[in-house]
C-alpha cells in the first residue's frame, strides 16, 4: 500500500519518518514547500505538488494539521482524485462533527475515511508508541492497520466516523486536568522547599504517578518548555471539549478554568510553549 502524508509539524514529521523507514512513504505535501523538500532530502520520497497529485499517486492518505478548516480543505482538494478504494486517514484533532463531513464527502467520491486522532506527544511520534484512537467502519480500519501499526503502540476502534475525535475529546480533558494537578503540585513542592527531583521520585511510584509527571516534571522544574505539546494547540482542542458538553447541556469546570490559565499564557506570548508551561501561572500562586 503506497501512502502519502500531508503535514509535516512538530507531530507530522515524525510519523511521516516512521513511514519512510518502513518503506510505506511513497510522497509527502506540506503547505510549506520548502519543509517538506528538506524531508524528502532526508528520507528519500517524493514531494507532490498539492493533494491532488498525492491522492493520484497513493492509495492512502494520511493527514496531520491544525485546524478543522485545513483538515476540510484538504479533503476537498483530494477528493475529485481519489481513486476507487484510497483511504483518507486524519490524525489531526478535530471536532467530531468535522469527521463525520470528511468521511461524507470521502466515501462518496468512493473513497473511505477513518479519523484516527493520536496522543503521546512528540516523544510517542518519535518513538511509534502512540494511543490511537479510531472512528470508522472496522474493514477500512483492519485494511489501515499494516499502516497504523507503524505509527502507534495501541489502536483502539470505537465506533463509526467521529468516535475517534469525541474519544480525543475526552483524552484532552483528562490531559488538562493532569497538567493542572503536576504543575500546581511541583510549584507547591518548590514553595515548601523541597527538592523537585527527588519529590518526582518519590510521588512518582506511587498513587500520584503518571506520564506527565515523568516526562514533563524534570523540564518543568528546569524552567524548559519546548513541546512537546503546545498551549495554543492545547487550547484550541479544549474549545472543542467546551463545545462538546455545551451540546449536552453541561459546562465542565476544569476545562473552563484551564482554558481562562491558557489563554493568559497565550496573552504573555508564551502560546508556543510546551502546555507544561503552566507551571510558571502555578508558581505566582506563592509569590509573597
Amino acid at each position: 500500500m503506497r501512502a502519502g502524508f500531508i503535514g509535516l509539524g512538530a507531530m507530522g514529521r515524525p510519523m511521516a519518518a516512521n513511514l519512510a523507514q518502513a518503506g510505506r512513504l511513497e510522497a509527502v505535501w506540506n503547505r510549506t514547500r520548502a519543509r517538506a523538500e528538506a524531508f524528502a532530502a532526508a528520507t528519500g520520497v517524493g514531494v507532490a505538488t498539492d493533494p491532488g497529485e498525492l491522492a493520484r499517486r497513493c492509495d492512502a492518505l494520511l493527514l496531520c494539521v491544525s485546524a478543522d478548516a485545513d483538515v476540510l480543505g484538504v479533503v476537498d482538494e483530494a477528493i475529485p482524485h481519489l481513486r476507487p478504494g484510497t483511504l483518507v486517514i486524519d490524525l489531526s484533532t478535530v471536532r467530531p462533527d468535522t469527521a463525520r463531513v470528511c468521511d461524507e464527502r470521502v466515501r462518496a467520491a468512493g473513497g473511505a475515511f477513518l479519523d484516527a486522532p493520536v496522543s503521546g506527544g512528540v516523544e510517542g511520534a518519535r518513538g511509534a508508541t502512540l494511543s490511537m484512537m479510531l472512528g470508522g467502519e472496522a474493514r477500512d480500519v483492519a485494511r489501515a492497520r499494516p499502516l497504523l501499526e507503524v505509527l502507534a503502540a495501541r489502536i483502539v476502534h470505537l465506533g463509526p466516523a467521529g468516535c475517534g475525535q469525541a474519544a480525543k475529546a475526552v483524552n484532552q480533558a483528562m490531559a488538562a486536568g493532569i497538567n493542572q494537578a503536576v504543575s500546581e503540585a511541583l510549584a507547591f513542592a518548590r514553595a515548601l522547599g523541597l527538592p523537585g527531583e527527588r519529590v518526582i521520585e518519590a510521588v512518582g511510584g506511587g498513587a500520584a504517578g503518571n506520564w506527565f509527571l515523568t516526562h514533563r516534571g524534570p523540564t518543568m522544574l528546569a524552567g524548559r518548555f519546548d513541546p512537546g505539546f503546545r498551549v495554543a494547540l492545547h487550547h484550541k482542542d479544549l474549545e472543542i471539549c467546551r463545545d462538546l458538553a455545551a451540546g449536552l447541556g453541561a459546562h465542565l469546570p476544569l476545562v473552563e478554568m484551564t482554558l481562562v490559565h491558557y489563554r493568559r499564557l497565550i496573552d504573555a506570548g508564551a502560546g508556543d510553549l510546551d502546555i507544561s508551561a503552566l507551571f510558571r501561572h502555578k508558581q505566582a500562586l506563592f509569590r509573597g
